[in-house]
């Protein structure tokens, strides 16, 4: 067996290691969400949403952090430099995500439409979408860390320019504007700047929460990003086949 091949193999092995953990990763995700929504939605998860405690708000936080740090080390332990890295940590953050709606069709049957909304994330704000959005991001993530892995098998010295850095970053905030924007509109109109930092237990600001029910996603937006994004993965493939 050439070296050629031995790469290959290699590259096969750790993206399948890497399949298995993001799915069991999403399982283990579902059944969090599983447990609690038993405890503060049994009649079926919707918006308003129902407040948790001051402690248990803090430990759900502290969990997407820990979520993160678990994504972010299997792509550093996987990956042997920057760009393989960063492409590994995509590729589970997107099966991951994917698998993690999955497993909750499989164990709750929701969501009932790929255009339900819910909560994908707390930190800093609440940030709010259809289902279908972060499945979206999470292929575009796959996609991107394909391309990165496909060039730098093939022994192409990989690298991302500036110029597509900034497409990418750009793609990446618009798409995490359209999720945080009912809620930074909630804080900017209502006058809770000044305290941002104690929000979770500012009784104001929970009692507007707790009658918030999204209405309309911006998908122009959302797909002004994806549209940048995707614009740097074409410049990137184009320049890496030059």
């Amino acid at each position: 067996m050439n070296k050629k091949q031995k790469r290959e193999n290699t590259l096969v092995s750790r993206i399948v290691l890497l399949i298995i953990f993001g799915i069991a990763m999403g399982f283990l995700e579902a059944a969090v969400v599983v447990y609690l929504r038993e405890l503060y939605y049994p009649e079926g998860f919707t918006f308003p949403l129902t407040l948790m405690a001051i402690e248990t708000l803090s430990i759900e936080y502290l969990r997407e952090i820990a979520t993160m740090v678990m994504l972010f080390s299997i792509g550093i332990i996987a990956g042997r430099n920057f760009p393989e890295r960063l492409s590994f940590f995509l590729f589970s953050f997107g099966i991951w995500d994917i698998f993690y709606y999955v497993w909750l069709k499989v164990l709750l049957n929701w969501p009932p439409s790929l255009f339900t909304w819910d909560i994908l994330f707390l930190i800093p704000v609440a940030w709010v979408g259809p289902v279908l959005v972060p499945i979206i991001c999470s292929v575009t993530m796959i996609l991107i860390s394909g391309c990165v892995l496909h060039f730098q098998q093939k022994g192409y010295l990989v690298r991302i320019s500036l110029r597509e850095w900034i497409l990418l970053i750009g793609g990446a905030l618009i798409i995490l504007v359209t999720f945080v924007l009912d809620y930074s509109r909630i804080i900017i109109q209502h006058g809770f700047i000044a305290r941002f930092w104690t929000l979770r237990a500012d009784p104001d600001f929970q009692k507007i929460v707790a009658h918030y029910i999204p209405i309309s996603y911006n998908w122009h937006l959302f797909a002004l990003g994806e549209v940048l994004i995707l614009l740097s993965l074409v410049l990137f493939c184009r320049r890496m086949k030059r």
